[in-house]
């Protein structure tokens, strides 16, 4: 199956979003109703807010699904580095959420740098393990 990406654009910056890789947190929507609104289509509203409002609600995306391009490069919470103290929080019914600069190994030896937020699967189903997909949405997983 062909992955989807959808554009939204306001003069000289693009919203990217790309739905396979979103875990439903709801930071986006909730942070910023004025643009991101799930009930409605297309559910990105670019008019909603000033375009620096929503890169920093966008930068603000724990899967990484939203990012934005400016100046021909896109920006992504992997590519932009925090300074934190990383730490690890568990979503109620939802996955694991590890903040700061981390390195993954996968099972097939590959090494990912993350960068700010990294959402774990605590389900059991993503199709993307480790990460979450949203999954457990979908599973009706709950905590014990």
């Amino acid at each position: 199956m062909k992955a989807i990406t959808k554009h939204y654009t306001k003069g000289d910056v693009t919203i990217v979003w790309k739905p396979e890789q979103c875990i439903h947190s709801t930071v986006c929507w909730k942070g910023l109703k004025e643009v991101f609104n799930p009930n409605k289509h297309p559910w990105v509203d670019m008019e909603g807010a000033d375009i620096e409002r929503i890169k920093e609600q966008v930068s603000h995306c724990p899967s990484g699904a939203l990012s934005y391009i400016v100046d021909n490069k896109e920006v992504t919470a992997d590519n932009i580095q925090t300074e934190v103290v990383t730490s690890v929080e568990v979503m109620k019914n939802g996955p694991l959420m590890i903040y700061g600069n981390i390195t993954v190994k996968d099972n097939k030896v590959n090494i990912l740098h993350k960068n700010k937020v990294t959402a774990f699967c605590r389900c059991g189903a993503s199709s993307n393990k480790p990460f979450c997909d949203g999954t457990h949405i979908k599973i009706g997983f709950r905590d014990e």
